[in-house]
């Protein structure tokens, strides 16, 4: 009996168990504030019959900072969204920041099809809008039978 509660081995054992749990879990964020900032903004990619849609939620942002590129099928998204300015005498602490503050930037793979010179975008109630259109020949048609 005294061997089932041998202290040594029974902690050894606990320390065993939270070391594979941890390894187990390392790969992902313990909360919202332990992902990477490479995430921001969260996009939503869609399609339509005459073009690729991308959503990209980012409120808070002046759409002249927004910055938009299209480069060997790779559309690019990047920008800074800028702390707030406090007020002179402001002296509020922040004893959690959830919000993404920084420089960001997203790179979204283009499916082949995708046609590089008809783009659109705008941004609105915090989100970026960007229609891509397809290429011709890849776009949906009725064939009539004869």
């Amino acid at each position: 009996m005294s061997d089932l509660f041998n202290s040594t081995d029974l902690l050894g054992e606990f320390d065993r168990l939270q070391r594979q749990m941890n390894s187990l879990f390392s790969g992902f964020p313990a909360s919202l504030r332990a992902m990477r900032s490479e995430t921001f903004p969260s996009v939503n990619i869609g399609s339509t019959d005459d073009s690729i849609e991308i959503v990209a939620f980012a409120p808070g942002l002046d759409p002249g900072a927004i910055d938009l590129s299209i480069d060997k099928g790779l559309l690019t998204i990047s920008g800074e969204r800028k702390p707030p300015e406090l007020e002179p005498g402001d002296d509020a602490r922040v004893y959690a920041r959830e919000r993404f503050m920084g420089a960001f930037r997203r790179v979204i793979e283009l499916p082949q099809h995708a046609d590089p010179d008809t783009v659109s975008a705008r941004y609105a109630d915090g989100c970026l809008t960007v229609s891509v259109g397809r290429a011709e020949a890849s776009k949906p048609r009725a064939i009539a039978v004869q």
